[in-house]
């Protein structure tokens, strides 16, 4: 019996094996790890944590493995900081004078950990973070002017080199103090007060280093991606503005210092609801340093990358803060209803959101629907991070309302 000839090959797509078959060893020994972590915070505070807060805990644990799957370089990133964190809470030992630098009557030495007092408590991991962010930002405006003289002598000559190569790492370090910080505060919050502890996004100081973080690693995967390490100088020019307010507030306000949560802040709800609404914020504004690279290309500039490569990552970018944004509102209208008993109150925070979700929605709808490009979406997404930065900081500032506890 012969085979059948007029049988149609089936297209590549449908040829691939499925994801789980693609998996290796080492990405199963990467979620036994995680696992195996989250198996240790379950046995080590049970005490900290409701039900609700147990959910979360294994749920972050399988976030992190897919994330580690989806973007190898994570894994590292992640196991780092949880090691690093792991590290920093040995030091501590339950004492939170161990990163203080007041001298012993008894021998004449600090009594702080050294490491702690310059790398690992929370505020060194900080201002660390800081610094790296304005030495990768350095590295890559100078990279990038350095391949711009080659190009110009030798148009076919690589577009990359080491300076670029060393604000990628530096950009990585930089947000690995910066994550590491912030899983160190949390402990330090604990420390300070065992029975008032809490995950640090509740104000503007740990939310701006939540958003730097954010942003750097979605940066990182893009430029990964989309070989765009020139675009490094646009997005870490917005980095070094983070950078300088944090560094502004902690000075002026004191902001660095750890203050026990108030009553409305006091729920489980914030532990999603504030990483999600940042990472939309994150891919915003990364967007909106796409658009002006964009602008720029859309000039004629041959250095950057194409016009239409630098659109369609801001683009992606759009999509997945959107996506995300879209899913802290749903989880803040959800927490609003179980804090004042109704689901949406238009108050300005509440209000503000809604403005920036529907100017990113129409934003995807002209490009996917009526087919906009070019540079009017690079100026919408330029503006768009105003209409952002004022939901998420000038709202604070100017206007009063439920959410009035995150004043400046």
């Amino acid at each position: 019996m012969t085979e059948r000839s007029d049988v149609l090959p089936q297209h590549e797509l449908l040829q691939e094996k499925s994801w789980i078959k693609k998996l290796t060893v080492s990405d199963w020994l990467f979620a036994a790890v995680v696992l195996a972590a989250a198996v240790a915070a379950q046995i080590a505070v049970p005490h900290h944590m409701d039900g609700y807060e147990t959910a979360i805990l294994w749920a972050s644990a399988a976030v992190a493995v897919a994330l580690g799957w989806f973007h190898k370089p994570l894994r590292w990133f992640m196991l780092g900081t949880a090691a690093a964190a792991a590290l920093a809470v040995w030091l501590y030992a339950g004492d939170i004078a161990r990163a203080g630098d007041q001298i012993s009557a008894a021998t004449g030495k600090a009594q702080g950990k050294f490491l702690l007092r310059y790398f690992l408590s929370s505020q060194s991991a900080i201002m660390w973070q800081c610094a790296l962010t304005v030495l990768a930002f350095a590295a890559y405006t100078f990279g990038a002017l350095a391949a711009w003289r080659v190009h110009k002598r030798r148009p076919d000559a690589p577009s990359g080199n080491i300076v670029l190569n060393l604000g990628t790492q530096l950009a990585w370090a930089g947000a690995f103090a910066g994550f590491t910080g912030l899983l160190v505060r949390w402990h330090e919050s604990y420390l300070l007060r065992p029975d008032a502890g809490h995950i640090p996004v509740s104000n503007l100081y740990e939310v701006f280093i939540l958003f730097m973080v954010i942003t750097a690693l979605m940066y990182l995967y893009y430029e990964k991606k989309f070989s765009m390490q020139k675009l490094g100088g646009f997005v870490y020019g917005l980095m070094c503005v983070l950078a300088g307010f944090v560094l502004w507030y902690s000075a002026s306000r004191g902001a660095h210092q750890i203050q026990p949560l108030i009553p409305a802040l006091q729920s489980w709800w914030m532990k999603i609801h504030v990483p999600a609404n940042f990472i939309g914020y994150g891919a915003f504004g990364m967007a909106a340093m796409f658009g002006v690279a964009q602008l720029l290309a859309l000039r004629g500039s041959r250095f950057l990358p194409d016009a239409a490569q630098i659109e369609e990552a801001m683009y992606k970018a759009i999509a997945v803060g959107f996506l995300f944004f879209t899913i802290a509102t749903i989880l803040g209208a959800l927490w609003a209803a179980d804090a004042w008993g109704r689901y949406w109150s238009w108050d300005p925070k509440e209000t503000w959101a809604f403005i920036v979700w529907l100017n990113y929605a129409v934003w995807l709808h002209m490009r996917l629907v009526a087919g906009w490009r070019g540079k009017v979406l690079a100026w919408w997404a330029i503006i768009g991070l105003f209409i952002t930065a004022f939901a998420f900081v000038g709202v604070n500032m100017f206007l009063s309302g439920l959410h009035s506890y995150g004043q400046l």
